[in-house]
């Protein structure tokens, strides 16, 4: 045995219980009861043993910006917040992830930098169709494309228009679609954000340029029988059409993010600029619409969307929603922040396990991840759920210290983590670059 960790509180696919878990060769070999081993690493009466979490929508950056974040701080800032997974956006790091060339120089920038296990989207682009196959059988966990402007010039839009021949390509070889869905046409009729007011802002990326993105995506995932996975869902209006979807056999998932979940519109300040995101924070009505979208099961997964920048970029020094960087900062932070948020709605941790271990690992394809369960890995995480602290972004990992989370109080301490039972430390990094389908 290379470890046993034993708890008063494991959380299982079972469910919650008193348990020792036996690791060997960094795999679970079983899951005992709590009185059958004497020899442990006893975990204190007030942490609860989880799956290591899988956030499947992080944007790393390296090489190209790691000015903005790199392979070394991400997995860092990821092990600190509880997540032992990570797949990696193919943008904005340049080369962009488009050809089996740019992976192979994303994977040399990460090798033996990650302290936690790194996969690896493709992205679909225009005038890449030839270049997806190759993509799939190198090993990325599907493409990302986007229906509008990225915000990086390397990484242009889909035209609705292709979105078809693309989907149909990847249902050929059983590939997978990840979609940011804001309709670009749409948006381009939306008046202009400009100026410190929040409001101005949002109503330049109303819920409908986000409903129309994916009832277009909606349709053309029924006619060409592709999977596909929307990401970020902000809108709540979206929420019936894709439950029809669902209903009607389309192969759908869905995912939100933490901030769309804690946050809303009327309480960010004037020049708050880091809170800036797109698609949207929007209204408290919105987001507890979310919140029953995702305890009924109609969004599947909650993951971060880590999308850091250079503090220049957020522009916090002038507060203008127009120019500013879009992107939210908190890989380290998503799973206090969500639980913080859950439990006040009567959900538990076990629910949170859920959305951001067990599924999204299913998503992704990733069989011996999310689980405390024999044969999988042993990516494990200590945590005290009724511990508090506020966030204080000086002593998160993240390489820049800006997030909308400051000075914010939240429930829940990660106190250690493992992967393949390892504890994750500063010293050494031991994560695995991983490929779909080996993991």
């Amino acid at each position: 045995m290379d470890l046993v960790l034993r708890a008063r509180r494991v959380l299982t696919p079972a469910g919650e219980t008193a348990a020792a878990v036996v690791v060997r060769d960094g795999v679970i070999a079983a899951v005992e009861p709590y009185d059958a081993v004497t020899e442990a690493v006893d975990l204190a009466d007030d942490e609860v043993l989880l799956p290591g979490l899988v956030d499947t929508h992080v944007h790393v950056n390296e090489p190209g910006r790691t000015e903005w974040e790199g392979f070394a701080t991400a997995t860092r800032a990821a092990a600190a917040g509880g997540v032992t997974t990570l797949l990696d956006m193919p943008l904005n790091s340049i080369p962009p992830t488009c050809t089996v060339e740019a992976l192979q120089i994303k994977r040399k920038s990460a090798d033996g930098r990650c302290h936690v296990d790194v996969g690896f989207w493709g992205g679909a682009i225009p005038g890449n169709l030839a270049d997806l196959r190759g993509l799939h059988d190198e090993g990325v966990f599907g493409f990302k494309c986007f229906l509008a402007p990225s915000g990086v010039d390397e990484f242009p839009p889909l035209p609705v228009s292709e979105l078809d021949r693309y989907l149909a390509e990847l249902a050929g070889f059983g590939g997978m679609m990840i979609v940011h869905a804001e309709d670009g046409d749409a948006l381009e009729r939306a008046p202009e954000a400009h100026g410190r007011e929040y409001a101005s802002f949002l109503a330049s990326r109303p819920r409908g340029v986000e409903n129309l993105a994916i009832a277009e995506l909606i349709e053309a995932a029924r006619h060409t029988g592709a999977a596909v996975h929307l990401l970020h869902l902000s809108s709540s209006d979206a929420v019936p059409m894709l439950r029809s979807a669902r209903r009607d056999g389309i192969a759908f998932t869905v995912e939100t993010c933490p901030h769309y979940l804690v946050f809303e519109a009327a309480s960010i300040a004037a020049g708050a600029t880091q809170f800036k995101c797109c698609p949207p924070i929007r209204e408290a009505d919105n987001r507890e619409d979310l919140w029953a979208a995702l305890g009924r099961g109609d969004i599947d997964i909650v993951v971060s969307d880590h999308s850091p920048c250079v503090p220049e970029l957020k522009g916090l020094d002038h507060g203008d929603f127009g120019t500013a960087w879009g992107g939210i900062s908190s890989l380290q932070i998503g799973l206090p922040a969500v639980w913080t948020e859950a439990r006040r709605r009567g959900h538990g941790l076990a629910d949170v396990v859920r959305w951001m271990a067990q599924r999204p690992a299913e998503i992704a394809g990733l069989t011996r991840k999310g689980r405390i369960a024999p044969g999988c890995d042993a990516d494990l995480v200590a945590f005290a759920p009724d511990a508090a602290f506020v966030v204080n972004p000086g002593r998160l990992y993240h390489r820049n210290p800006v997030t909308p989370y400051a000075d914010r109080a939240l429930a829940g301490v990660v106190r250690r983590t493992w992967l393949r039972g390892r504890p994750v430390t500063d010293r050494e990094p031991h994560g695995r670059l991983i490929r779909r389908g080996e993991a």
